[in-house]
């Protein structure tokens, strides 16, 4: 079966540093790291295009945690993505975090620039109290 939100093959620069961070935090033969060892300060000039993400089981609902002021700043922190419009560069966000965790791998998406600015996304599951708990995201309008 096809992934219905592949990572591409070729990631623009900025993603494939938020995926190589991703991937230096893992631990010993972990397939994800654990959400406490993610932190946003560590990518400093990165900070305006990421975003954590919150993840709650029954049901399955989504929070922006923290969210980059270039993406949306502190007006969706704190919000379930259900209880929003999720607006340019967002879309489809909610299909592709339910796809992350129900994958437990790195999830991307591509809006092309038909009607409107083009990006990339970047979904990367994070461990925490047994269970995916958190999901870190990038996004590039390159």
């Amino acid at each position: 079966m096809k992934h219905p939100f592949p990572v591409p093959s070729q990631l623009s620069p900025a993603l494939a540093r938020v995926d190589a961070y991703w991937r230096g935090l893992l631990r010993g033969n972990a397939s994800m790291p654990f959400s406490d060892d993610a932190r946003l300060t560590d990518l400093p000039d990165l900070a305006p295009q990421l975003l954590l993400v919150d993840v709650f089981e029954r049901p399955e609902r989504f929070r922006f945690s923290t969210v980059g002021a270039e993406l949306a700043g502190d007006g969706l922190a704190g919000l379930f993505l259900d209880e929003t419009t999720l607006d340019r560069p967002f879309e489809y966000l909610r299909a592709q975090c339910s796809a992350t965790v129900e994958a437990g791998t790195p999830t991307g998406y591509r809006r092309e620039a038909a009607s409107g600015q083009a990006y990339s996304r970047l979904l990367l599951p994070l461990w925490g109290e047994g269970r995916i708990s958190m999901l870190l995201g990038a996004v590039d309008f390159g």
